[in-house]
């Protein structure tokens, strides 16, 4: 399909990453999809506090318009006794998807197989991979087989480099269509700058999730500015 024709069939939604409240407010007022929780001051996926995540999705629910929400458990080991408390924590305050970082580990099975149970059970689960990082082929697969429900790769470091200065548009597309062959939902995020977004299209993430470049002066622990948000919007 030539990539001009990518904006016409194929919407991507946009992921919003906030912190409280108020920055739910101006995300959703600004044509966000998704509602990302997460502490931008505590890593690539910083856990908010438990009763933060309840007053905002308790915000979204008497909103007419419907956002997804997601929420992180946090920078921690791939370690399933490290994990399973964050989860169980975060499924109780009924966000719709919970994200968890793929860190660099010896080990992601014995994780893999008890998050397994946890997708039986009905929860839906996205996996963070970074740029950073190497993940094999057989780890997607095995991703897929524990009943996550998507992929998403973003960076680990926040040091000012984005997606791009780790992949190629083309690596990008490598993996979005090996995830997309298993069945999965595939998103980028990462420093994601309005200028790349283009360059991007034609892999058709089903979402982009921006923080810093969507905040005031662009820096992630500020507050987020609506018109950035809004340009963005209309880009996607």
């Amino acid at each position: 399909m030539p990539r001009n024709q990518v904006k016409i069939l194929h919407k991507i939604k946009l992921l919003v990453s906030v912190s409280n409240v108020e920055e739910a407010k101006i995300a959703v007022e600004n044509g966000a999809d998704i509602i990302d929780l997460k502490n931008p001051s505590a890593g690539a996926l910083g856990a908010l506090p438990i009763a933060v995540i309840d007053e905002v999705v308790a915000y979204l629910h008497h909103q007419e318009v419907k956002q997804l929400t997601s929420a992180t458990i946090g920078d921690i080991p791939m370690s399933a006794i490290c994990i399973m408390p964050k989860i169980n924590s975060l499924l109780a305050t009924k966000v719709d998807f919970i994200k968890i970082g793929f860190f660099e580990s010896e080990d992601y099975q014995a994780t893999l197989d008890m998050l397994q149970e946890v997708t039986q059970a009905g929860a839906k689960l996205v996996a963070v991979l970074f740029a950073e990082f190497s993940y094999s082929d057989a780890l997607l697969a095995a991703i897929h087989k524990a009943g996550f429900r998507g992929i998403m790769l973003d960076t680990a470091r926040k040091n000012g480099l984005s997606l791009l200065d780790y992949y190629t548009t083309d690596a990008c597309y490598t993996l979005a269509k090996k995830v997309k062959e298993l069945g999965m939902d595939f998103g980028l995020a990462g420093s994601i700058k309005m200028e790349n977004i283009e360059s991007l299209r034609f892999i058709k993430p089903s979402y982009m999730g921006f923080r810093g470049g969507i905040c005031v002066n662009h820096q992630r622990n500020n507050q987020l500015d609506s018109e950035k948000i809004s340009a963005i919007r209309k880009v996607l």
